[in-house]
């Protein structure tokens, strides 16, 4: 199964209010694993940059200046994407500034049937505990030292080690119970040795004799009030 996680940076929170979108980096994943083929692209915006986006993921307008617009790369975008399901940290927000660049370069938007939230499964998997990206990194122990700042494609590919943490870890998809095959122990009886100079026993019954189970009554009416029998 292909899947591709993803991660944007933009110039804000909201697209509806002229935020929009400035980098998009993408992870393949095929059957858990991560294939190595990636996409990342960074948009010239055509406005200004925050100081409070520029602080998260410190990326200029005078950086941005010379990029591409969305609407350039829009098309290796959806090849790319293709009809994957689509796996992003807080998805809706990712959802929702990638289908407002879409709408912009006149292209269908994404279905919302496609994305999957690892937030909703981090809150499913430990209720009460913290979902942050890097918090769910420490939790899992995947190394985020190199993270100084946000950045969609390093996002975007710690993620993919998160998510395949979250839905059974490496393991997953090696096809162990398609290849097992099913080993019957085989327990060959041991020959008794054969001492000739010894005389032949029948084996001896492994139960009371009547004589015994006489003596073991007598020694348990002997005892003061044992806690297996009914003193009431």
């Amino acid at each position: 199964m292909r899947e591709i996680i993803f991660d944007t940076e933009t110039t804000g929170f909201d697209p509806r209010s002229g935020d929009r979108l400035v980098e998009i980096g993408c992870v393949e994943l095929v059957d858990r694993r991560e294939t190595g083929v990636t996409f990342h692209a960074y948009f010239n915006p055509e406005r200004d940059m925050p100081a409070a986006a520029e602080a998260v993921h410190g990326l200029s307008i005078q950086f941005l200046s010379d990029k591409p617009l969305f609407a350039t790369r829009v098309d290796e975008l959806i090849e790319f994407l293709g009809d994957a399901p689509l796996v992003a940290h807080n998805a809706a927000f990712d959802f929702g500034f990638v289908n407002a660049e879409l709408a912009r370069a006149g292209r269908p938007a994404l279905d919302m049937a496609r994305m999957c939230c690892t937030v909703q499964m981090a809150r499913k998997l430990h209720p009460g505990a913290k979902h942050s990206l890097d918090a769910l990194c420490t939790r899992y122990g995947i190394d985020r030292s190199h993270r100084v700042k946000h950045g969609a494609l390093l996002d975007a590919e710690l993620l993919a080690h998160l998510y395949i943490e979250m839905t059974g870890g490496r393991q997953i998809g090696l096809g162990l119970a398609a290849s097992a095959v099913s080993i019957t122990p085989s327990v060959a009886p041991v020959p008794a040795p054969s001492h000739p100079d010894r005389p032949f026993r029948e084996p001896r019954p492994h139960m009371a004799s009547a004589a015994e189970l006489a003596r073991h009554a007598e020694f348990v009416a002997g005892l003061n009030q044992p806690l297996w029998l009914d003193t009431v």
